[in-house]
């Protein structure tokens, strides 16, 4: 998604992250700069730690808890809260997505629970802890950043060079990199979240939808690829729903309504959580956002403010296209104009008439990321990979910013 330009003229070390679930931990930092800590490890998983909800003669509508979760997407392990608690998953809300092939803390409000069923809530990969009542609930955007804390692994240099490379590179970075979106927002092994968003914006549904459920990818097991080639061959949606995994539920509920409304490819996408449906146009936004970067790289501008600039908090900035974005004047603006107009589109279509929520108005980011107390903590033999090191970092991100961004840069694979 960023055509392997780096901000940093250093080495990398290469390697691989994400081996092992604990190679990647992320906490939540709430509004005020609490840090949401991590107890949970793969030794402790079968561990019952009592609950104890406080009293509540106030009668404040929301319980605040630290949720802890092992190698779970977000709605996942709020499913398992809610379903053990008998209530809607929609009464839980929180502040940000976090990554699933991690260990990862944050902050949830729940609507009104009844205390002492929480206090009985027991899951192998899901713990809640830090309960206290509020009349508030936590709303998307409700932090201030996360602190990641990575082993990246598989490493084939010296621990000199290792040593050497990632201190010559932090050094660099102390200076800004350019502030790309994680291939993460862009759908993990598929790669294809922007690529449905963009047939929305364009007003194609169908293809949207097919798309999501036939897109492949070489690192998809067999047996879902094969069902997904099946589909696109012959359209046979009953087939379809028995071919994919159980596990598989979003593409299996798209595909049940599909058999009953086979025509209706808006009422099927409709039945994805609308957080989830949002994050098909982000994508194709954030898409663009990356290419606007690379422009301006090419060009020799680079993510330093020029005339023209928009600014924010005094650094340069790009577009989260949207049908109000308003453009950057001089070369940065010719930029951005330049990128939309060859993808073929114009800003009102980001208001997609028949599926409202899938509109956005539009933003704009900074294109700079300066990572906070980036250190690298250890470097040590892999007790997993034989001959090879581990290089240890942590570091922390404002909101929106995305540590396989700094990690792209230390580690140079592509």
């Amino acid at each position: 998604m960023n055509e392997g330009i780096y901000s940093t003229p250093t080495l990398g070390i290469k390697g691989r992250i994400k081996q092992r679930i604990a190679d990647f931990k992320v906490k939540e930092i709430d509004e005020e700069g609490k840090i949401c800590d991590i107890t949970l490890n793969e030794k402790n998983l079968s561990e019952f730690l009592p609950l104890i909800v406080p009293e509540n003669p106030e009668k404040k509508d929301y319980l605040i808890l630290s949720m802890e979760k092992f190698n779970l997407d977000l709605n996942e392990a709020i499913k398992r809260v809610a379903r053990f608690n008998y209530l809607s998953h929609k009464r839980i809300s929180y502040a940000g997505m976090k990554d699933k092939r991690a260990i990862t803390s944050q902050k949830i409000s729940f609507y009104g629970p009844e205390p002492e069923r929480i206090m009985q809530f027991k899951s192998r990969f899901v713990r809640l802890r830090e309960p206290e009542w509020s009349n508030k609930k936590i709303e998307i955007g409700d932090l201030k950043g996360n602190i990641f804390e990575i082993i990246i692994r598989d490493i084939e240099l010296s621990e000199i060079e290792t040593k050497k490379r990632m201190s010559d590179c932090i050094a660099e970075m102390n200076g800004g990199i350019a502030n790309y979106f994680g291939e993460q927002r862009f759908g993990g092994v598929r790669q294809i979240t922007h690529l449905v968003g963009k047939e929305f914006v364009k007003g194609n549904f169908e293809q949207a939808v097919m798309l999501y459920l036939t897109g492949t990818s070489e690192r998809e097991e067999a047996q879902v690829t094969i069902a997904r080639e099946n589909l696109k061959n012959s359209g046979n949606f009953s087939r379809a729903v028995k071919e994919f995994p159980v596990k598989y539920r979003y593409e299996r509920a798209i595909l049940n309504y599909l058999i009953k409304k086979p025509e209706d490819f808006i009422g099927a996408f409709r039945v994805l959580p609308k957080a989830l449906r949002y994050l098909f146009v982000h994508a194709y936004q954030a898409f663009l956002f990356n290419k606007v970067i690379n422009e301006r790289i090419k060009a020799g501008i680079g993510i330093k403010a020029i005339e023209g600039d928009v600014l924010i908090e005094g650094f340069p900035s790009a577009p989260l296209y949207g049908f109000e974005t308003g453009f950057a004047s001089g070369k940065a603006g010719e930029i951005e104009k330049k990128v939309l107009e060859g993808e073929g589109f114009s800003l009102k279509q980001f208001y997609v008439k028949n599926m409202k929520e899938m509109s956005s108005k539009g933003a704009r980011k900074k294109i700079i990321l300066i990572p906070k107390n980036l250190k690298l903590l250890d470097v040590e033999k892999d007790e997993f990979n034989e001959g090879k090191l581990t290089a240890a970092v942590s570091f922390e991100l404002n909101k929106g910013d995305y540590a396989t961004t700094v990690l792209r840069e230390l580690m140079k694979n592509e």
